[in-house]
């Protein structure tokens, strides 16, 4: 569901967004990054992702964004759950006027084939990464980074200590 502009900016100032993001690795292990075009994290290397919308599962968003995102199809990758992750921006989709805070919902992906032909609407160009490269590129997003670094995400045991 696509929301009108004014009330989007509204939701976006009041309150966090739930998203997905997607770790793509080839076959060598190897994963794929898109230089962002658009704000929050615009000219970073990012994973790719987008965020679930109003009546959406997370089923249906997930696979909505592998098709927006990649081109593929659900049945063409093997997925697996990463963790629950928190980014905190200073701009948001429009300008700088306020923040953006997301819930990510991390998900690994790996591919069976290569990817044909890549969607370019949230990123300019697309790069395979190491590991070790990415974490070592001052280009790559740190909201990316923490992906392949421990201790970035909220577990069962930090979660399972809090109050209720």
């Amino acid at each position: 569901m696509s929301l009108p502009e004014k009330i989007f900016k509204e939701i976006v100032a009041s309150t966090p967004l739930i998203s997905i993001d997607l770790i793509v690795r080839d076959t060598q292990g190897k994963v794929l990054l898109g230089k962002r075009t658009n704000r929050p994290a615009q000219g970073y290397w990012f994973v790719p992702g987008g965020r679930i919308l109003k009546d959406e599962s997370i089923e249906l968003a997930f696979k909505r964004l592998l098709i927006d995102e990649l081109g593929l199809d659900f049945s063409a990758v093997k997925t697996s759950f990463i963790g629950t992750y928190q980014h905190f921006y200073d701009d948001n989709f429009f300008d700088s006027a306020f923040s953006t805070h997301y819930v990510v919902l991390a998900y690994q992906i790996i591919l069976q084939n290569d990817l044909a032909s890549i969607p370019n609407e949230q990123h300019s160009s697309y790069n395979w990464f190491s590991e070790n490269e990415l974490l070592n590129d001052d280009n790559v997003h740190l909201y990316s980074k923490w992906y392949f670094q421990k201790g970035q995400h909220a577990d069962d045991t930090l979660l399972s200590k809090l109050p209720i």
